[in-house]
């Protein structure tokens, strides 16, 4: 079984046209999505149309779907501009999904750990989390393979028990800069999409991270448009300045 694992869209229609394109030419056998699907600058409500179009796909909640639906005083600029654009029945719809869900009797899905939507599996701020700070957010989870999102840093690490843990990175969203725990910068180095697929082989499970060139200056067009500067140098760059 070939498992498409996508993560972090952020209302980036582009890279996410590209990365279906992609992956349908691998023969992928199931599609996961890990949630932060709509906030920020872009096509939010686009966004929502084309994923709840996609017949069989397998969809979770982020933190900030669930952000979307608790707009308040202190919520985010990308938060609100989605909660604006997108419709009722988007809104029935990212209400519905869940931040963890057991795909099957081996894989764990996640937006950020098994436990909590808004810390990171694989990553302390902009460092790699040690194998004890992993092991320590697993949990007792005995999957084979758990596949997380949220940090928007594309890595895959086989721990001590034999379980694979996979981040595809973010399909559309390749640069930040945030302050908690400490204000630290994520930057993939390219503007290309990501995403992962895993596979049951011979001996085991293996992860495969995947970057997806696209036409990516109508998105960063957007952005400029929408006030949003720091989008427009992370999608032309992979960088925040």
């Amino acid at each position: 079984m070939r498992i498409a694992v996508i993560s972090d869209i952020h209302g980036n229609l582009a890279a996410l046209e590209a990365v279906t394109a992609d992956l349908r030419l691998r023969k992928v056998d199931q599609v996961v999505n890990l949630g932060d699907s709509l906030s920020g600058p872009l096509l939010p409500k686009e966004t929502a149309d084309f994923l709840m179009a996609q017949a069989g796909w397998i969809h979770l909640a982020g933190n900030h779907e669930r952000q979307i639906l608790e707009i308040n005083e202190r919520s985010g600029s990308g938060d609100i501009y989605a909660d604006q654009q997108i419709t009722a029945e988007q809104k029935a719809w990212i209400a519905s999904l869940k931040p963890v869900l057991r795909l099957n009797e081996e894989v764990l899905l996640c937006h950020g750990t098994p436990a909590s939507d808004t810390t990171t599996l694989l990553q302390v701020a902009d460092r790699n989390a040690t194998a004890q700070e992993i092991e320590d957010r697993l949990g007792l989870q005995t999957a084979a393979v758990i596949a997380c999102g949220h940090s928007h840093v594309s890595r895959s690490v086989r721990n001590a028990k034999g379980q694979l843990i996979i981040n595809p990175g973010s399909v559309g969203h390749p640069a930040y800069e945030y302050d908690y725990p400490y204000p630290h910068k994520i930057e993939s180095g390219s503007p290309d999409a990501r995403y992962a697929i895993i596979e049951k082989a011979q001996h085991g499970w293996t992860a495969s991270l995947i970057n997806v060139p696209y036409e990516y200056a109508q998105m960063a067009e957007l952005a400029a448009a929408r006030g949003r500067q720091d989008w427009v140098n992370a999608l032309r760059t992979g960088y925040t300045n």
